[in-house]
């Protein structure tokens, strides 16, 4: 037996019966009660505070704006998914356009160069978002890699505005996380940023320098 199971061994005959997990208050990091506009308004304001930008669109017709911000910075070649219905309606509403629309699913040494020194911008899905904090939050796949956000000089986030949520506790519990933890969760809070230099704040050092957040409403905004 390793010295491992005796340890195992012991807690299991312990005299006092089987340890129990304390009984805990969550109160501090969740309840916060906010409607669906608290939510969106705390959402765009903290997460602009840090250079982040939001535009409103309308879910029916979002990747016409996604098409009208491309021309607007100058994005000419797009990193993005295939399966994902984001990235699907955004492959056929680019069809034709004027970007080169790149393959994110592909192995990285494949395309390391390319994705490091010759695309503009990422674009992904977002899980969600929390309103406390600002905060998008991914959950990267095969289709949508984890460098898809952090590489590219500009990321675009697609979220739906009826999935922004209090606090980071509701995420992990509304999600179910308990159960089957992501190997990877992303929580993007802005575009890279760092003070190392000389205490200076600087953005991109790191990763994106810009950040775009294309809120998608059921029905148009006011």
């Amino acid at each position: 037996m390793s010295a491992r199971d005796n340890i195992l061994e012991r807690l299991r005959q312990r005299a006092d019966g089987p340890l129990t997990a304390p009984q805990s208050d969550f109160s501090v990091v969740t309840g916060r009660g906010w409607s669906q506009a608290d939510r969106l308004e705390r959402f765009e304001r903290l997460i602009t505070s840090v250079h982040g930008e939001v535009v409103h669109v309308a879910q029916a017709n979002w990747t016409a704006e996604l098409v009208e911000l491309l021309h607007a910075k100058g994005i000419r070649r797009l990193a993005l998914g295939r399966e994902h219905p984001v990235a699907a309606e955004a492959r056929a509403a680019l069809d034709g356009k004027d970007v080169a629309l790149l393959d994110a699913d592909r192995d990285i040494e494949t395309w390391q160069h390319e994705q490091f020194h010759e695309t503009d911008a990422g674009l992904t899905s977002t899980r969600g978002a929390i309103a406390e904090t600002g905060s998008l939050w991914l959950w990267p796949t095969p289709d949508e890699p984890r460098l898809l956000s952090l590489v590219p000089p500009i990321h675009i986030a697609v979220l739906d505005a009826n999935s922004i949520e209090d606090t980071f506790f509701d995420v992990i519990e509304t999600h179910g996380w308990a159960g089957g933890m992501p190997t990877n969760a992303l929580l993007i809070s802005g575009p890279s940023k760092t003070a190392d230099i000389e205490q200076t704040l600087a953005y991109g050092v790191h990763g994106p320098r810009e950040l775009v957040v294309l809120v998608r409403h059921a029905k148009e905004h006011s």
